[in-house]
């Protein structure tokens, strides 16, 4: 009598690792509580990134500084995120969500306090130190939609759950850029100034204690299920086998993600620099129309957060990545030289269309990127991947911001805006060489191959004689 296995018994060996760990997958209803309270404390902080620059003329006769100056209070943000992405990084990965959402909260609430100290013209390097505390809270915040999607997502949903986690921050600029002209107007006695000042310094401040209060009670590390596969094997990956800077290595050697951290950077940081100076660009074509400089600023935003929720939607029903990020670029591009020639027309009406049109694009692209990286990098941590994205888009805002400044300071805003076009252009073309590899979508795709290949292979032991 001899023996023979079953054709899938090979199979079963090699799977039954996978098919355990993702057993006890499960969505958890407070996923929804985690991500709008995430979301929330984002907006805060966003809106403290841009209050200044979307009423730079008015803060530098405040403080008696130069626009220069002003610009230097955004950038702070991004400044200040590129040498401490590393630290937050590890942390995210060692001590996990929770802790990271509780400093980023809380360091978010103390700069908004601290701001409330300079009230008086000469008191601008106070206000400079409540900035820097606000923009240090931002190094905790820029790297955790991705994060926070896929540890508390599903696979159908996480798309979605990225772009709503990046429509805290985006909605924070836009009420930035809508709030602070009309709760600080152009007024020219100094202490109706202050007074106008520290009704949106003390708003704030209230806000973001709220928000951190409910961070400390609300918030939680993760689900008690994985909410999909790719979750369930990351978390039953022995914790020794994990090593921050040989992951670090891995994303450096990965050509498709070096490319997309360029390409992001790239779009990103021409954002981060449209924003910074759009209040000057308007103010320089229509003086004294700061209201609607912010509306402008509003549009770009809101546009831009419809064009992100229909591509995370659009992504988890089609997992088309790459398409629809070079389609975006492209568009985004686009949307540029439109503003670009029509700001200088004369009518406030036709800029309004041509940023919406931008907005749409170019802000829609942010929570793609993330994702897109996701995909390419699994199984490394979210957290370092999206961190790594940021620090390209701070590194090229920094650039982008003081070199259109200068531009337009010397050649005007039609010069300062094509240089970002020129830029636009490099990033549609390096777009066009990321090959698409999908590797959270390939892990999501075999293991639910592996959860049913036992019922395929559950044939009884055959056995046959052989004739001796």
């Amino acid at each position: 009598m001899v023996k023979r296995e079953p054709a899938g018994a090979s199979a079963l060996a090699a799977g039954g690792q996978a098919a355990a760990a993702t057993a006890g997958v499960q969505l958890s209803r407070r996923r929804w509580v985690v991500l709008l309270l995430f979301s929330s404390y984002s907006l805060c902080n966003g809106f403290q990134w841009i209050q200044y620059g979307s009423i730079n003329n008015i803060f530098a006769r405040f403080y008696g500084v130069s626009a220069f100056a002003i610009d230097w209070l955004s950038m702070s943000y991004m400044l200040t995120y590129i040498p401490l992405l590393f630290p937050v990084a590890w942390l995210l990965d060692k001590r996990g969500l929770r802790l990271i959402a509780l400093v980023g909260s809380a360091l978010n609430a103390l700069g908004a306090w601290v701001k409330l100290g300079s009230l008086k013209p000469h008191l601008f390097p106070i206000t400079v130190l409540g900035q820097v505390i606000c923009s240090l809270s931002q190094v905790f915040i820029l790297g955790m939609p991705s994060r926070i999607a896929s540890v508390w997502f599903g696979s159908r949903e996480v798309s979605t759950a990225c772009s709503i986690a990046v429509f805290g921050n985006q909605l924070g600029i836009a009420t930035g850029f809508l709030v602070p002209p009309v709760l600080v107007p152009n007024v020219d006695d100094a202490e109706k100034l202050a007074y106008h000042i520290s009704i949106m310094f003390f708003m704030t401040a209230g806000v973001a204690t709220a928000l951190f209060i409910l961070v400390v009670i609300v918030f939680k590390e993760k689900p008690l299920h994985p909410p999909s596969r790719a979750q369930a094997l990351i978390q039953s990956r022995p914790t020794q086998e994990y090593s921050y800077m040989q992951s670090i290595l891995r994303l450096f050697r990965n050509a498709n993600f070096v490319l997309l951290m360029l390409t992001y950077g790239l779009n990103t940081g021409c954002f981060y620099a449209l924003s910074t100076l759009l209040n000057r660009m308007v103010i320089h074509h229509y003086p004294r129309e700061e209201v609607n400089a912010g509306r402008i600023g509003l549009t770009i935003i809101l546009s831009g957060m419809a064009g992100a929720l229909i591509s995370g939607v659009w992504l988890d029903r089609t997992k088309t990545y790459k398409q629809t990020t070079l389609a975006v670029y492209i568009m985004s591009l686009v949307g540029m030289i439109a503003y670009t020639f029509t700001l200088s027309l004369g009518h406030l009406w036709v800029v309004f269309v041509t940023a919406g049109m931008l907005g749409f694009f170019m802000t829609g692209y942010l929570p793609l990127g993330f994702e897109f990286a996701a995909e390419l990098t699994y199984p490394e941590s979210e957290g370092t991947s999206s961190g790594l994205l940021n620090v390209s888009a701070q590194i090229f805002g920094i650039a982008f911001t003081i070199g259109q400044g200068q531009i337009m300071d010397h050649f005007g805003t039609k010069a300062g805006n094509l240089f970002l076009c020129a830029f636009l252009l490099l990033g549609t073309i390096m777009t066009a060489f990321i090959k698409a590899d999908l590797r959270r979508q390939q892990a999501n795709l075999g293991n639910e191959q592996t959860k049913v290949m036992p019922e395929a292979c559950t044939d009884p032991i055959v056995l046959e004689e052989s004739k001796l």
